[in-house]
């Protein structure tokens, strides 16, 4: 996908209004993971080198349209001034006059952040009234948050009527890599999928089953497609709703040439605070036991099938990773998709969770790109035109 971008006559000397992400995971006073601020930084250099004046809004939190203290983004400041180097003041509210004098006394090379946008109730709401208070002291607007690009929201979507548009390195990104393993995909090209739920995942089978290769399922999602085949899963996960969409989705598969590998083994325990596990086959999983990771004849395979690839598009881990006991089977994949990686494919990690896992056992910097998007990710990635996305695209 190919948006609309800005150059330094763009924005020099402007003030410009930039939605970034910030909802970084925040504990006991503390910035736990940055790394959704610092993925703005190229964005924000280019603006603080064409001498613009800008302005750094997002969301923090669910404080349900009302201010609280404790998802105030004056709370991580310092954390931002430490990601771009630059000088950081903190207005503690998003539209009026506030931000109008913060603006105006703001010196070159400084950037002003601004209060958690979610203290309004209109955001969500998409309010024309608030996006025209949000945007009345600024000349542009810059939209570099993806991960919220699938809500139309007032600082996503709404802003875009109001103010001249473009997109940030983000947003740029996050198109090319996105586009390249969902829309026209260099084959062979394999998809694979894990996590908790079949349906999270319905809309983005239906959208690539086309264009795969190969799909390799695990995570709790791939006891649904055991049971549907008619396999004994004991506790483990399923949603009993799905089966029927599994069953097709493995014949329209076959049909296609598609190639499905489901789990031939599993990490079975009594439950996810066991301490004991046993491997079992898929075909002999006990009754009292649940899977709780792919076991390691299934991570030999799926090792197997991402050799050769050219496309790889990995969305949700192969089992509970953040138990030691359990992340075996995800750490097999993430070696998988690097080996693929550095023999030429194109590999992009899903958001959310994976891209949790990916950093966790180092995965980040041996793929080709970890969207900064969970939600955003996967709706991309089921065909779908996002609202703080679709009105940059450039036909």
């Amino acid at each position: 996908m190919k948006l609309k971008t800005f150059g330094p006559k763009d924005v020099e000397n402007k003030k410009v209004l930039v939605r970034v992400d910030f909802n970084v995971p925040f504990k006991g006073g503390k910035v736990q993971d940055d790394a959704s601020i610092r993925a703005h930084a190229s964005t924000i250099a280019k603006l603080v080198n064409a001498e613009a004046k800008a302005a750094l809004v997002s969301h923090f939190g669910r404080p349900k349209g009302k201010p609280v203290p404790e998802m105030s983004l004056g709370q991580i400041a310092a954390d931002v001034e430490k990601a771009y180097g630059k000088k950081v003041r903190f207005v503690d509210d998003c539209v009026g006059e506030k931000v109008q004098r913060a603006l105006d006394d703001l010196a070159k090379g400084e950037l002003l952040l601004l209060e958690n946008v979610r203290f309004y109730e209109e955001e969500q709401k998409n309010d024309a009234g608030f996006a025209a208070r949000l945007g009345k002291p600024f000349d542009a607007f810059v939209m570099d948050a993806f991960s919220a690009s699938h809500r139309a929201d007032a600082s996503t979507s709404g802003i875009m009527s109001v103010l001249p548009s473009f997109a940030g390195d983000v947003l740029v990104k996050e198109g090319e890599m996105l586009g390249a393993v969902s829309e026209s995909p260099v084959k062979p090209y394999v998809l694979i999928l894990g996590g908790a739920k079949v349906s999270d995942k319905i809309d983005v089978v239906g959208n690539l089953l086309d264009k795969a290769t190969t799909i390799l399922i695990g995570g709790g999602m791939a006891y649904t497609f055991l049971k549907a085949q008619g396999y004994a899963i004991g506790k483990s996960l399923c949603e009993g709703d799905r089966l029927d969409f599994a069953r097709t989705v493995l014949e329209k598969a076959k049909d296609k040439g598609v190639k499905i590998l489901l789990p031939a083994d599993s990490v079975a325990a009594d439950g996810l605070e066991a301490t004991e596990t046993a491997v079992v086959d898929s075909d002999a999983m006990p009754e009292g036991k649940m899977g709780l990771d792919i076991g390691p004849k299934t991570a030999k395979l799926f090792a197997e099938a991402l050799t050769g690839a050219k496309s790889i598009l990995w969305n949700g881990p192969m089992g509970v990773f953040e138990n030691e006991l359990f992340a075996a089977g995800t750490i097999a994949v993430g070696e998988g998709v690097a080996k693929a990686t550095a023999a030429g494919a194109t590999s992009v990690v899903g958001g959310g969770d994976t891209a949790s896992a990916v950093r966790q056992f180092g995965f980040e910097d041996k793929v080709s790109y970890v969207s900064t998007g969970g939600g955003a990710s996967l709706e991309y990635c089921e065909g779908k035109k996002l609202p703080g996305m679709a009105p940059l695209e450039v036909k």
